[in-house]
């Protein structure tokens, strides 16, 4: 088999999703009988102080024979996640302009998150 029947071969049929620093490819491959399987593949980009960067890589096989369960749990986590966080992004490393509010009790002990930029929700809202 030429080289470029072996490209054509693993390159089926793929997605990217560009998520800031990571990327994701979704790729359709198949196997020595020719039948099809997922990859799905996390590339990361590091950046050096020198200006330099590379990337890291983690890769999932994803066989037919998992694809119910496995969607059935991806589905499960992200309606978890949803319904119990939101949509909205609350991470610090996702928002560039995102400061920290501090406030201290009288003992300055403990610290903990100012309240002021919270907006109150009331049950009919949602």
């Amino acid at each position: 088999m030429r080289e470029n029947d072996m490209l054509e071969k693993e390159e089926i049929f793929s997605k990217v999703l560009r998520a800031g620093r990571r990327t994701y490819f979704f790729d359709v491959r198949a196997t020595k009988a020719d039948d099809y399987y997922i990859t799905i593949t996390e590339s990361k980009k590091f950046t050096e102080e020198d200006g330099s960067f590379h990337f890291k890589k983690h890769k999932i096989y994803l066989y037919k024979e998992d694809f119910t369960a496995f969607s059935e749990i991806l589905e499960d986590m992200t309606s978890y996640v949803l319904n119990h966080k939101g949509e909205e992004v609350i991470s610090e490393r996702h928002q560039k302009d995102f400061k920290k509010e501090y406030t201290s009790d009288k003992t300055n002990e403990d610290i903990i998150p100012s309240t002021s930029s919270f907006t109150d929700i009331e049950f009919d809202d949602i």
